[in-house]
């Protein structure tokens, strides 16, 4: 079987409260990954600025863009210069009062492939998302473009399966999450190393399930919580990508910036699940549960 191989740059990077420093770091960034052979950029969750969730300040919605709008002209013309296709992560303004977490996806012509608004919205302490976020309405479509079908979630969409899994469902090749994650500082190491371990544990598995490869780009770095109530968030890096089985292909640290380099082989999925035909023994007759909240006894 002949190959297909793409080559994908990952940039984890940490961020400062100045939004047009982070814009400039990122862009330089974008260029070392294409200028290293880059065809695929994926940058992590809400790039433009520092994880603002931390708390619930209305002043934040002033960050928030129309699509397009200033950011969607930045990197479209980031893409067409590299020639390259690039997925950011967008704090969408749709209309006032309501305020989307976008990827946006640009083809090597700077154009707009295609968003994908993020569907399952976080509301724990430091990860106030539901205050900001409407839950996206667009579903869960894969993104057409020059390097393939992209399945596009975002950060929280990472566990779970069913987003996986309809992405999958409808042609996504890859599996792709721009993420801002990290542990409370206040943490004993064991329990900072299990929520890092189950992370990735849970994205190797819908690469697995699926029979896809997966690719989740983190920030890294602590960020101070603005109302000083906590220790703040120390995102934990770890950028990865897996192939269809699972298996690392590579893997960013914990604790330092860093762009990742990473040839995939997208024929293999097809290899993959000629040997492990999940799609071909799931029993759809018997799943229509799933549509429950929960099941009682």
């Amino acid at each position: 079987m002949t190959t297909n191989k793409l080559t994908v740059g990952l940039i984890q990077q940490s961020n400062t409260e100045n939004t047009e420093q982070n814009m400039q770091k990122l862009a330089a960034n974008i260029a070392q990954c294409a200028e290293q052979g880059a065809k695929l950029v994926v940058l992590q969750e809400l790039h433009n600025s520092l994880y603002f969730c931390q708390t619930e300040d209305v002043d934040v919605f002033d960050l928030a863009e129309p699509i397009p709008g200033p950011s969607t002209t930045f990197y479209g013309e980031l893409a067409k210069k590299h020639n390259l296709v690039l997925v950011t992560s967008l704090f969408e303004k749709r209309a006032s009062g309501l305020y989307h977490n976008t990827a946006v996806v640009f083809e090597p012509d700077g154009s707009m492939a295609g968003r994908y608004r993020k569907m399952h919205i976080p509301d724990d302490p430091g990860f106030y998302e539901k205050f900001y976020f409407t839950p996206g309405d667009l579903g869960f479509q894969p993104i057409q473009t020059s390097v393939g079908k992209l399945g596009v979630l975002v950060c929280w969409d990472q566990w779970y399966p069913e987003a996986a899994r309809l992405m999958a469902m409808a042609g996504a090749e890859l599996l792709i999450y721009p993420t801002a994650i990290g542990w409370d500082p206040r943490d004993d190491q064991a329990e900072q190393e299990r929520q890092r371990h189950a992370w990735i544990t849970i994205q190797r598995s819908h690469a697995v399930a699926n029979g896809v490869p997966v690719i989740s780009v983190n920030r890294v770095g602590h960020e101070a919580d603005p109302s000083a109530l906590s220790e703040g968030i120390q995102f934990w890096g770890n950028s990865f990508v897996c192939g269809p089985q699972g298996e690392f292909l590579e893997q960013a640290s914990t604790n330092q910036e860093q762009n990742l380099l990473v040839e995939v082989d997208l024929t293999r999925s097809e290899d993959v699940r000629r040997i492990w035909p999940f799609f071909r023994d799931r029993r759809i007759g018997s799943y229509s549960d799933i549509t429950k909240r929960f099941l009682n006894d």
